[in-house]
């Protein structure tokens, strides 16, 4: 990933907050047949190993989990907020007119090797975590005892756990840092509407 000094956002706490945040994954696996790319909510645990384990669980039908049973290398991508800047909300465009449209966004990138599970206890437990993470501001959160035991056992049945010790994170925060205060404000005008998660990033460069 190129990731300019000015972008890089090398904080873990930072980084494992956006995961938590926008948990589904774009989960790309270079396969002994082909590379693939497939979308998987994961959920982090991040006092497990140095940089926090990732867990999640994929239909048994998925042939996903045979390459990673294989021992392919995963690279995940996590998407954090993003929008489009018109450049006309810069205010060195009225002084010199050299401005072009830009894109603002926030990632984190994960490297590591995957180990898969048909464990019950341990994907019951993944999805229990899993649920609860979103369930929790839920005025009536739904639980995993919910649904009738038998039900979840075939589910349990069903799918098969993936687990990713992070071996490597990088993060970019491309949130407009390489422009003039005033340029900010206007970027953060904005995007108020359109963009308000963005909007907030760049106006937080201010208090840096």
């Amino acid at each position: 990933m190129y990731n300019p000094a000015s972008f890089a956002e090398d904080r873990l706490a930072v980084q494992h907050a956006l995961i938590r945040a926008h948990p589904l994954a774009t989960l790309i696996v270079a396969g002994s047949m082909e590379l693939t790319a497939d979308f998987v909510p994961f959920i982090l645990y991040p006092d497990e190993g140095a940089r926090g384990v990732l867990r999640a669980h994929v239909a048994r039908a998925n042939p996903l989990w045979r390459e990673l049973e294989q021992g392919a290398e995963c690279l995940l991508l996590f998407q954090g907020p993003q929008a489009y800047v018109s450049p006309g909300w810069y205010a060195s465009k009225a002084e010199t007119h050299k401005v072009v449209p830009t894109w603002n966004y926030t990632m984190v990138q994960v490297r590591g090797t995957a180990r898969v599970t048909d464990d019950g206890a341990w994907l019951q437990r993944q999805m229990r975590d899993l649920t609860a993470g979103q369930e929790g501001a839920m005025a009536r959160p739904w639980s995993l005892d919910d649904a009738p035991a038998d039900f979840v056992a075939a589910l349990t049945r069903a799918v098969v756990g993936i687990e990713i010790p992070i071996a490597h994170i990088a993060a970019k925060w491309k949130i407009s840092q390489n422009r003039s205060a005033a340029d900010r404000a206007g970027v953060a005008d904005g995007l108020a509407e359109r963009a308000p998660a963005m909007a907030d990033l760049v106006r937080g460069l201010g208090g840096q």
